[in-house]
């Protein structure tokens, strides 16, 4: 464990920080801290940067409400460039983005589909709804229609958990994660929720679970 005596500022007195969500481990943003901008951080567990463009002290959602809580602080091996992860609430992006980092040089988005990219998707058509859509006619009906169906596939994975077939089983959960995930976002809740959520339940410490 290292003290904020040991951190290198540079000849500005600043220092690199990039933020990190804690959850999804997606970059949030690169920005710059001072050595007081870095203490108010510690002190008040939520990011404080330096602005290089105003020359003054800026507090993450101090007027967009979308603050950043710290999880924790990381430096590098030369101690010049931070890596801070946050619980965020809101965008981190100042465009409403995300995530600050979206504009390609080279390559393409990557394909790769997580529980997140579901939740993005079935949180777009509760926003945008596309006539013929599943998804849409599901949040149209309504709450007793999305329980309905979650209890009906909670139903066929005992059934399908029963039977020993593996394939079968896997088939029927993906039926109630989906579902899963439209009351989530019916409800506003989203898969960062539920991280946050398991992580409380099972730290990652020594002490011993009690599940």
């Amino acid at each position: 464990m290292i003290n904020i005596d040991d951190i290198k500022f540079d000849e500005k007195g600043l220092i690199p920080v990039i933020v990190t969500d804690a959850d999804t481990k997606n970059i949030l943003t690169l920005a710059y801290m001072n050595r007081e901008s870095l203490k108010i951080s510690i002190d008040e567990e939520r990011t404080c940067f330096w602005s290089r463009s105003r020359q003054e002290l800026w507090r993450k959602g101090e007027t967009s409400g979308n603050v950043q809580h710290i999880v924790s602080i990381i430096a590098d091996c030369d101690k010049d460039a931070l890596i801070i992860n946050v619980r965020k609430e809101g965008p981190a992006c100042h465009t409403g983005e995300d995530s600050c980092f979206n504009e390609y040089l080279f390559g393409k988005k990557s394909d790769a589909f997580d529980l997140s990219t579901l939740y993005d998707i079935v949180s777009d058509r509760r926003e945008n709804p596309k006539p013929g859509s599943y998804t849409t006619y599901l949040f149209e009906k309504g709450i007793d229609k999305i329980l309905k169906k979650i209890g009906e596939e909670s139903t066929e994975v005992v059934i399908a958990g029963k039977s020993g077939d593996k394939g079968d089983t896997v088939y029927e959960i993906a039926d109630l994660v989906y579902h899963t995930m439209v009351l989530m976002a019916n409800m506003n809740i989203t898969p960062a929720d539920i991280q946050k959520e398991l992580a409380g339940r099972y730290k990652s410490d020594d002490s011993v679970s009690d599940r």
